[in-house]
């Protein structure tokens, strides 16, 4: 198990703790707010610990909380990203994934998928995009838009839960 560099929990009061974490969740405090309601311990100054209890109230929110932690999230190479919208954490992410770098043509691909892809499902694309590269992520693209619904969904919020942990170890 590991600990955060820049933070202890147990150390933290509510705002600070909701201040510090409000973004592990895209756009989300709800989720650090639960976490801290329901009970900070000192096993949470651990990062799988609080990510599994961050994750675990993210599983157990509505289908409608889930939804808009879904779309809460940035298109990749999207407008946000062009125009600089993006969060701390979701601009360093798509930039390690060299998506900072697409060519014109490759830009048009991600607007062409992301769009193919809320036509489809009615919510933008998620990939933890940590440790892939653009062509990964447009890989990922293809092979999703076949899948139903229900498997995308489901998949979102996985890939959220991964991007969750690769942010709480960055911290």
């Amino acid at each position: 198990m590991s600990h955060f560099k820049s933070c202890k929990p147990t150390e933290m009061a509510r705002d600070e703790f909701v201040s510090c974490f409000a973004d592990i969740y895209e756009h989300s405090p709800w989720v650090a707010e639960s976490v801290f309601d329901s009970g900070i311990h000192s096993e949470d100054d651990q990062i799988e610990v609080l990510h599994q209890k961050m994750a675990q109230t993210l599983l157990s929110a509505s289908k409608e909380q889930q939804l808009d932690l879904i779309n809460a999230h940035p298109d990749l190479a999207g407008r946000a990203a062009i125009n600089g919208e993006l969060t701390a954490a979701s601009t360093a992410e798509q930039a390690g994934a060299g998506i900072d770098q697409c060519s014109e043509e490759e830009f048009a691909k991600f607007t062409t998928y992301n769009n193919s892809y809320k036509s489809r499902f009615n919510f933008p694309f998620i990939m933890a995009v940590k440790g892939a590269n653009r062509y990964q992520i447009l890989e990922s693209f293809e092979m999703r838009l076949g899948n139903d619904s229900e498997t995308e969904f489901a998949t979102a919020i996985n890939e959220i839960n991964k991007i969750a942990l690769f942010r709480l170890r960055d911290m």
